[in-house]
């Protein structure tokens, strides 16, 4: 095996580079060991505006002990490779840690369902898709599965009744078995499939569809191919052309595929950072790119804020988040309070766009954490975040 540049360490196998030493160097390298399809960037790029403020020192209160830190220290001890934010399409603050340059690709993990659901909704309001007919209308592939009588609609708030394990840290769990299928872990279940279609169609229902929350990467790859299945090309072909392009990417993204080709499009999507303030400033911005183009619908931006009718009463039946009380999750977007000003996108090992439209403040992060999951680090950057907002909201940064 070659030396991974700049780590000292080697390229890492399936089975390793998941964890350290290799996980920082493969989130920011999956091109160049697994398979990828390009998301192309438009001839237009959206500029920024640039404004430094000091924003280092903002002190962040702990999420649950009587301490505090400042948003320096914040991104220092969460294993973060980059911030920036961004202050009504004004950069204000950015920095790249370790070896991540500004035209460098990092992996989004599942910020990605972000992008997808809200390419979805670009199709929607097109009128290619809708959002309340059957998923297998799209999907034919998927005829017979637990997917059988659930809606477009339960993919994107992730309210399905298939069955599916998200428990990152057991081997047998349907998360790590998806990535079985798409090759990005060894096989060590036989029975699985080698397709990611493939994999999804042998997923059963256990719960009816349309009731509570339930966080299930599976969602969101099967509204993959519902894309593909409502405009006829690949998915990754369809964000290039109505989202990538149009909001003025400066920087080609790309997705990880499987062995045919699909995109895995739960967490596969690599992207530079800076593009992903411009699609944060998307939702800031009334669905307007920095130079005032329209991109998204105004009324897909004013869903993603408000809601359905029962988002709320959704999320706050499934008791594995209460650390984000009042909350919920709305197009592929989670909502970490009863405030409707605020939403994430959040991916794991630390992926985070911070959308705050009371202010007009994006924040990004991109980062590698040892563990999948780490709620002190989540939501210690969230306060960071909170605060640096109001503070340029008030002019004290």
């Amino acid at each position: 095996m070659s030396t991974a540049e700049g780590f000292g360490v080697e390229v890492p196998s399936l089975e390793q580079w998941q964890f350290a030493p290799y996980l920082q160097w493969a989130m920011q390298n999956i091109q160049s060991f697994l398979p990828v399809h390009q998301i192309s960037r438009g001839d237009r790029v959206t500029e920024f505006a640039r404004r430094p403020a000091d924003l280092g020192g903002l002190t962040a209160a702990h999420p649950w002990d009587e301490r505090t830190a400042t948003l320096t220290e914040v991104m220092a001890a969460t294993h973060t490779d980059g911030w920036m934010i961004t202050h009504r399409g004004e950069i204000v603050g950015e920095q790249y840690l370790g070896t991540l340059q500004p035209a460098g690709m990092h992996l989004l993990m599942s910020v990605s369902k972000s992008l997808t659901a809200t390419t979805a909704g670009l199709l929607a309001a097109s009128g290619e898709l809708d959002l309340d007919r059957p998923v297998t209308d799209y999907v034919p592939g998927l005829v017979g599965s637990g997917y059988d009588g659930a809606l477009v609609r339960h993919l994107v708030d992730m309210r399905t009744g298939v069955k599916f394990s998200e428990e990152y840290l057991d081997e047998d769990a349907e998360v790590r078995l998806l990535e079985e299928a798409i090759g990005w872990a060894p096989k060590k279940h036989p029975e699985v499939p080698d397709s990611l279609l493939g994999f999804l169609a042998t997923l059963e229902r256990d719960t009816p569809h349309g009731g509570d929350f339930d966080y299930k990467s599976c969602e969101t790859d099967a509204l993959g191919f519902v894309i593909e299945g409502a405009a006829g090309r690949h998915a990754a072909d369809v964000m290039s052309e109505r989202l990538w392009a149009p909001m003025g990417a400066e920087f080609d993204a790309h997705v990880g595929i499987d062995a045919v080709g699909s995109g895995m499009f739960d967490g596969g999507v690599s992207a530079a950072m800076r593009d992903l303030a411009r699609f944060g400033n998307l939702f800031v911005n009334r669905g307007r790119a920095l130079d005032g183009v329209a991109v998204l619908p105004e009324w897909w931006v004013d869903d993603c804020f408000a809601g359905g009718p029962d988002s709320r009463q959704a999320f706050e039946a499934t008791s594995d988040y209460n650390l984000m009380p009042g909350g919920m999750y709305r197009n592929g977007f989670w909502f970490p309070t009863a405030s409707d000003d605020v939403m994430l996108a959040l991916g794991i090992h630390g992926q985070m766009i911070y959308m705050n439209r009371a202010t007009g403040v994006v924040g990004v992060k991109v980062s590698s954490w040892p563990t999948p999951q780490d709620a002190e680090k989540l939501f210690w950057t969230v306060r960071a975040f909170e605060v640096a907002s109001w503070a340029l909201n008030r002019g004290e940064a």
